[in-house]
């Protein structure tokens, strides 16, 4: 193999050492030896041509291989580039992808999770382990009924045969937190099937009342939540108490009116709140927050926020639960006289037919100093839908005591519209729903920027809610809508860690 290795290394310059030898010895006869006989001359001479054409082919090849290797080269250079361009998209997207399901583990207000057909769990979300008030080695690769409650797996037991059988369960049910607390939820145990239809695991998803998107109250909440899409199931059995009164779904989750009065009388609420921020360089310098409210579980983060108001809204409780609020901002005011803040108040349904309720605030702002324009109240374009009447006099109510009114989630549909000559109203508040697909929509698009040029024709400042990145914002900007909510803008704080 040695012989080998050298004979292939001294091969390529054979030819030019024999030319050299050759050379030499012609050169040395001509001038100093003289003594070659002729015949032994020419072929010397011959040897010699014949070396020198050996080694010109030698040159050319090596040119050519060069030339080819060259090519390679810069083919490979360009595939090399372009795998660094791809690999760095991709190690970007990942980033992306993993920050932003992060993102969804951490805030996505369900709880979510993934089971095998064994009822081993592979997969759960903060919230889900916050529930059970768990870690997730407590929770990894165990079966369901080592670390759940009797009430959450029994459920889930009672509907397995029809879950690994391919259908997609629902349920609506009142489940009991760590403390005791009532939550209404709407249940979800969705298949998953492999490639040949078989059952292999399910997702269980149990959603706040309050999260859903048809939601029967007042927008009082923290955030909203984007579901995965579950694959399409073959059959759906549904299984819910949702057509019983609600006295007798309150006596099966222990809950009643006195308790809810104990909640909000005892201070088991707590109020946040979140900037809407300027767009316009040209709008003043008044700051702008809405009003958003918790539970003390809600703050521990065992529970998405909102998902004890349904309860509160089924025993008819929301206007206490409203003057609750009025009277701690009214409260903050007395003490920040001089605050030239604005805060939006989300009014429920029942509250707008709450006759008394305007009586109440003009009773709170007659005790502090601070201006009535410190008060927007929000009022939700379904429940002013649902009942035109008392929202128009409610509406007219607050703008003679001076006090700010914005109409929210509006998106731009007749109903909306028609109820917009009728409202008088200082902000529109535009659908979230729309403003978070401005970027890739061009539908959606342009409905955001019809409804901020109606608006504008009207003397009527626009905010776009649920904005989630910058891009949003400069999109908006082009618009020329006049603020903006969300994630992208501000998290939501304690309203008494406010400043004035």
């Amino acid at each position: 193999m040695q012989k080998i290795s050298l004979l292939s290394r001294v091969k390529p310059y054979l030819a030019i050492c024999i030319a050299l030898i050759l050379a030499i010895v012609l050169i040395a006869d001509t001038y100093f030896i003289n003594e070659i006989p002729s015949h032994l001359l020419a072929a010397f001479w011959f040897s010699l041509v014949f070396a020198i054409l050996i080694t010109m082919i030698q040159v050319a090849g090596s040119e050519k291989n060069i030339k080819n290797f060259s090519d390679q080269l810069q083919v490979s250079k360009e595939r090399l580039g372009n795998e660094i361009k791809h690999r760095l998209w991709a190690e970007k997207t990942a980033s992306e992808s993993k920050i932003k399901s992060q993102f969804v583990d951490e805030n996505m207000p369900v709880m979510l999770a993934y089971f095998n057909s064994d009822l081993r769990c592979r997969y759960h979300n903060r919230i889900f382990r916050r529930w059970f008030g768990l870690k997730p080695d407590q929770i990894d690769g165990r079966l369901l009924k080592e670390f759940s409650n009797e009430e959450f797996f029994s459920d889930i037991q009672n509907s397995i045969e029809e879950i690994l059988a391919g259908k997609t369960v629902h349920n609506e049910r009142v489940l009991k937190s760590t403390k005791g607390f009532p939550y209404i939820f709407t249940e979800q145990y969705l298949p998953h099937l492999d490639s040949k239809g078989k059952t292999v695991g399910f997702y269980t998803l149990h959603t706040p009342r309050a999260q859903e998107k048809n939601r029967d109250f007042s927008k009082k909440k923290l955030e909203s939540s984007t579901k995965p899409e579950p694959e399409k199931p073959n059959k759906i059995l549904t299984k819910d108490n949702t057509n019983l009164p609600p006295s007798t779904q309150a006596s099966k989750s222990g809950i009643t009116a006195a308790r809810i009065t104990q909640a909000i009388e005892g201070g088991e609420f707590n109020l946040y709140c979140q900037e809407i921020a300027p767009i316009k360089s040209s709008i003043t310098s008044v700051s702008h927050y809405e009003i958003l409210i918790r539970m003390h579980e809600e703050e521990n983060n065992l529970m998405p926020p909102g998902s004890f108001l349904p309860l509160v809204d089924q025993f008819k409780m929301m206007p206490k639960l409203d003057r609750w609020i009025i009277s701690h901002i009214a409260q903050w005011l007395s003490v920040h006289p001089k605050s030239n803040s604005v805060f939006y108040v989300n009014v429920a349904k029942d509250t707008l037919s709450d006759r008394a309720f305007p009586g109440f605030i003009q009773d709170q702002l007659q005790k502090i100093e601070a201006p009535t324009s410190n008060f927007c109240f929000e009022v939700e374009v379904s429940d002013a839908e649902a009942n035109t009447a008392d929202t128009l006099i409610f509406t007219q109510k607050i703008r003679e005591l001076g006090c700010l009114v914005s109409l929210c989630s509006f998106s731009g549909n007749p109903e909306s519209l028609n109820l917009l000559d009728k409202m008088k109203v200082d902000f529109l508040k535009i659908d979230g729903s729309l403003v978070c697909n401005i970027l890739r929509d061009e539908e959606d698009l342009d409905k955001v920027k019809t409804i901020n040029q109606l608006a504008h024709k009207t003397e009527i400042k626009t905010i776009a809610e649920l904005v989630e990145s910058d891009d949003i914002i400069v999109k908006l900007q082009e618009i020329g809508v006049d603020y903006a909510q969300g994630f992208g803008v501000a998290k939501p704080h304690p309203f008494k860690d406010l400043e004035s």
